[in-house]
């Protein structure tokens, strides 16, 4: 990175690079440490970034636990793959849909490979399934209903 990120306005956060200097801001408690993860995912490796994701994910500011949450998705999308603690995370926050962590595990299903998902979270992608398969075939039918019922009106 060529400059200094700026802790106040966020400016420079998404290409940090550098854990320690994560790790100094936490320390000093920055408001914008769950911006700064998602760079730490993005430009560091798994290895470096997943204890300060779960670190981020622990935070008083929902937002920035969003944005923690968000990180672990992208640390998902460019490794195919998470730590056991994030995985751990996950699974502690809730895969359900009104669930904080619903997009990150959205990405792990997306990226990760199955063979490699812990059980819990393959049975949650056949749950997910049977869950969007039930509700396609609810709106297809209130859909169907629907167009019936203009019909026989159309006909009066």
């Amino acid at each position: 990175m060529t400059s200094e990120p700026d802790w106040e306005t966020g400016k420079g956060l998404l290409g940090l690079d550098d854990p320690g200097k994560w790790d100094s801001a936490f320390e000093r408690g920055e408001s914008r440490l769950g911006t700064a993860v998602i760079g730490l995912a993005f430009n560091c490796t798994l290895a470096e970034a997943s204890p300060r994701i779960i670190k981020a994910m622990r935070l008083p500011d929902r937002a920035q636990r969003g944005f923690a949450f968000t990180a672990a998705g992208v640390a998902a999308r460019l490794n195919g793959a998470l730590t056991p603690e994030l995985y751990a995370a996950l699974r502690a926050e809730g895969p359900g849909r009104m669930s904080i962590a619903v997009n990150a595990v959205d990405d792990t299903l997306d990226y990760v490979p199955f063979r490699d998902l812990p059980l819990w979270l393959k049975w949650w992608k056949v749950v997910s399934k049977v869950l969007d398969k039930l509700e396609t075939w609810r709106l297809e039918c209130s859909n169907a209903v629907s167009d019936a019922w203009k019909a026989l009106r159309r006909r009066r």
